[in-house]
């Protein structure tokens, strides 16, 4: 049903973003071979006609054929896949690896210096916009000090700046909503019971107040992962790498339908999936939820 409806949306507004043709026939072209063309790729037809034979093809897998590139649209969109998920998935990994060991110690003492530099850092990472975080990275580190590469992909080193620039905003999200639940799981009556039963502290911070803390860690952490699908195409057209983010820009520019509809749904289809990883993985932090 999401894919269905996010089809149908997207279909209906590339309708209403304007007509391809004028962007794929030079402008000396005869109406006989504008219309010509329109036939060939079925856009004569009504918006009601051509979204039934969309649907008919996709249900056997074939989501049309890419106005500029003459190949399947599914088959480019799935090409470029896997540059993004590598993005996304070092991006959320730093993100979490930083977010939760700084959460817990900003909670254990409240006020603290080290609890105000967690804020700080984290107030920076909220405000600061990706794309400018994006430029800053490569002006410091590609051009003034040239330690690591401005673009492309191939090396872990082509990973590093454009990952932390996604991740600077999921370690300060996640960094805030660790602190808050920890500050909130350290007063609770069973921890200070287990204390008075001389539980160490390691012990008591992640096999205690960590567990009851990680549900709505992971619960937005989903929901940042669905987003990132999206939301690392500015990302990666600032740093020339090579996903589906590069691809969509220019899909949409060019009012490339056959892409931009496969796009959304790839995207779709990911935000469905993780949906169904955090339920899973709902059960694995508290054993209290189970799924029907």
């Amino acid at each position: 049903m999401a894919l269905l409806a996010a089809s149908a949306v997207v279909f209906l507004l590339l309708r209403l973003a304007g007509d391809p043709l004028e962007l794929l026939v030079p402008p000396d072209a005869s109406q006989a071979d504008v219309e010509a063309m329109r036939r060939t790729l079925g856009l004569d037809r009504s918006w009601l006609v051509q979204y039934g034979a969309f649907l008919a093809a996709a249900v056997r897998g074939d989501l049309g054929t890419s106005f500029y590139h003459g190949v399947p649209a599914l088959e480019l969109v799935l090409e470029r896949l896997p540059a993004t998920l590598e993005l996304i998935l070092a991006a959320m990994a730093f993100s979490l690896a930083v977010a939760i060991p700084a959460g817990i110690v900003a909670a254990r003492r409240p006020g603290s210096l080290a609890d105000r530099l967690a804020r700080g850092v984290s107030l920076l990472g909220i405000s600061a916009p990706p794309f400018w975080i994006g430029i800053m990275l490569i002006l410091v580190f590609a051009v003034e000090l040239r330690w690591l590469p401005s673009s492309g992909r191939g090396t872990l080193a082509h990973l590093v700046l454009p990952a932390f620039s996604l991740a600077l905003y999921r370690v300060a999200l996640f960094t805030r909503l660790v602190r808050a639940g920890m500050v909130e799981a350290l007063s609770q009556d069973y921890v200070r019971t287990a204390r008075a039963k001389g539980v160490s502290e390691r012990r008591l911070l992640y096999r205690h107040a960590l567990k009851n803390t990680l549900i709505p860690v992971v619960t937005v952490a989903g929901l940042q992962m669905g987003s990132l699908f999206a939301g690392a195409i500015v990302t990666e057209r600032i740093f020339a790498w090579p996903g589906m983010g590069r691809l969509i820009l220019d899909a949409i520019t060019k009012l490339d339908y056959p892409v931009v509809v496969a796009w959304a749904l790839v995207v779709a289809a990911g935000f469905v999936t993780v949906n169904l990883i955090v339920d899973c993985v709902y059960s694995l932090v508290d054993p209290r939820v189970r799924l029907g």
